[in-house]
């Protein structure tokens, strides 16, 4: 048998603040809506552009980063992965959705709360802050403190430039 890869990366803007709630254990979870434009160029040679809208979930301490620094419009990265839930809605009739459950998150700009000339660090590598945005990984111990970064460039997204 086959192996299967549920996985998925995304690059868009937020499309509402996000909703910070607890569940009864205390596990803090998070939703938004992210838009992902694409750009094409029709069989006319027409440049067209569609947006997808997409439910981001996230949970545990990550929901709490998003939900401080994040706003509408929020330019952020999602590395994550696609579940389909189902229920039956109070007028007794089956619904379901699919939506994205985030593993990483990177903020790609400037969040509330975030100081003009740098970024919060949340980094994966035993709670050092060396990048310029907040990045929230699957490894990273999630009961270290947000702090900002001092000194650094924000980061502009990505470049053409050959990394090497």
């Amino acid at each position: 048998m086959a192996s299967s890869l549920n996985k998925v990366f995304l690059m868009g803007n937020l499309t509402r603040d996000p909703e910070l709630r607890y569940i009864p254990s205390g596990t803090a979870v998070a939703t938004f809506g992210l838009a992902v434009n694409r750009r094409y160029t029709s069989a006319t040679g027409e440049k067209k552009e569609d947006v997808a809208f997409l439910r981001i979930v996230v949970w545990g301490r990550r929901a709490e980063v998003c939900g401080e620094y994040l706003s509408k419009g929020s330019p952020i990265f999602v590395e994550g992965r696609l579940q389909s839930r189902s229920w039956e809605g109070n007028d007794g009739v089956k619904r379901s959705t699919v939506e994205i459950v985030a593993d990483n998150i990177q903020f790609l700009g400037r969040g509330k709360g975030a100081p003009s000339n740098t970024g919060a660090g949340a980094s994966s590598q035993g709670g050092s802050q060396a990048n310029s945005v907040p990045q929230m990984d699957v490894d990273a111990d999630m009961n270290a403190p947000v702090g900002n970064s001092q000194g650094e460039k924000p980061v502009d997204g990505p470049s053409d430039k050959v990394p090497f």
